[in-house]
């Protein structure tokens, strides 16, 4: 295929999740379902509260009651309520999350309480309140959705289904990914490198940046510049939902991701996307997989990481939203204007602000572990001086998130 124009990063995202789908539902327990997607909308099996709770330490009181003082007659605690209905006059004391007796509507707080004896009444501070009871069904109510499909579960979802009676919960497959680390140049033993070799440190960040999306990782490399070898690599992936390359796919004499790929049955969807650094990104599919193809300078392969792979494997995992999301900030650091590229450019973080990293070389790996964030940066952007705002992609944890 000729080159042609590179496409820009907003069609190729789109091109390229539009070759995947989500992969099938299954029924997981409920505390094996964290960091997975959901496949349906969960519902309450019961309601949260099932009765009128106190919010508070203190005293329960009819709502028609309020002056005092009353007689303390019992006590309600969590989990031992008070089995009697509350007449004029009297009290309960009750702890925070304790049931409210039958006819109770206020809570006298501890603080503004004055006890002698059985006797209790305000200290005059403050006055017994219907806002220290936490009415029933105020969190949610049994047969109503907890949560929207397409989330991901994390600690706060999972609490909410547990507490709305879930013991199991549908979510999507993960998918499978293969990662081939490919150049004649790569060492697989960072500890012993020639001077003509570098560590292969590519696969293990992709890998690293894929972790929490894919139910396996198949690391096969690092793999010679040569198309027999890229293609037994490519048949020992075949079973991958994804497979990732890492270098060769440029236009160099030894970049032979492309040729390889075409020998081995799979075709060509798009090639080259105009963003910087990671023009040279390849797209394949051969039947259900998908192949990216991703450049080999290391801070190119883990910006096309960001922003394809992992919006890929989330989209195939079954999430609402994949693609990443920037969050406007003022930058420290004036900025030139944007050529005929989309560019990132490594930020850090300085206090709610973000100040350029000037290194751009696309090798610099020091920059890239010293960054919070990618500063994005569109075609053609007008430059900016000091404290304008500029979107941001927060990398500090891979772009996990």
């Amino acid at each position: 295929m000729s080159a042609g124009a590179p496409i820009p990063l907003e069609e190729a995202q789109a091109r390229l999740c539009a070759l995947a789908s989500p992969l099938p539902p299954v029924s997981v327990e409920a505390e094996k379902a964290l960091g997975f997607y959901l496949a349906d909308e969960p519902t309450a099996r019961r309601t949260q509260p099932g009765s009128d709770l106190s919010a508070m330490d203190g005293y329960a009181v009819r709502a028609d009651d309020l002056a005092g003082p009353w007689t303390v007659v019992g006590e309600s605690a969590a989990g031992h309520p008070f089995g009697k209905a509350l007449k004029a006059g009297e009290a309960v004391r009750i702890s925070t999350g304790a049931i409210m007796p039958q006819g109770a509507g206020a809570v006298l707080l501890q603080e503004n309480a004055v006890r002698h004896g059985n006797t209790v009444s305000s200290n005059g501070e403050g006055e017994p309140s219907v806002e220290h009871v936490r009415r029933r069904g105020f969190d949610f109510s049994k047969g109503g959705a907890l949560l929207t499909a397409g989330i991901c579960i994390g600690p706060a979802q999972l609490a909410l289904t547990l507490a709305g009676g879930n013991a199991t919960l549908p979510v999507h497959t993960r998918p499978s990914l293969a990662v081939i680390d490919s150049g004649d140049e790569l060492s697989a033993d960072p500890a012993n490198c020639d001077v003509h070799q570098i560590p292969a440190s590519n696969g293990a960040a992709i890998a690293a940046m894929a972790t929490p999306l894919v139910s396996q990782i198949h690391r096969i490399g690092p793999v010679r510049d040569q198309v027999e070898a890229l293609l037994e690599s490519l048949q020992a992936a075949s079973d991958a939902d994804v497979i990732v390359t890492s270098g060769g796919a440029s236009v160099g004499d030894h970049d032979l991701v492309r040729p390889a790929l075409e020998e081995w049955g799979a075709t060509i969807e798009f090639w080259r996307v105009a963003i910087k650094p990671g023009k040279p990104l390849l797209v394949a599919r051969r039947g259900k997989q998908i192949v990216l193809g991703l450049p080999g300078n290391p801070v190119s392969s883990f910006v096309t990481a960001y922003f394809f792979l992992l919006p890929l494997l989330r989209k195939m995992a079954g999430a609402r939203n994949f693609l990443p999301v920037s969050t406007p900030l003022a930058c420290n650091t004036p900025l030139p204007a944007g050529g005929s590229r989309a560019e990132f450019l490594r930020g850090r973080i300085v206090g709610n602000a973000v100040e350029l990293i000037e290194e751009r070389d696309s090798s610099a790996l020091r920059a890239l572990a010293g960054a919070d964030v990618l500063i994005g940066r569109d075609i053609d952007a007008p430059s900016t001086k000091a404290g304008d705002v500029v979107p941001t992609y927060r990398i500090h944890n891979g772009g996990i998130a």
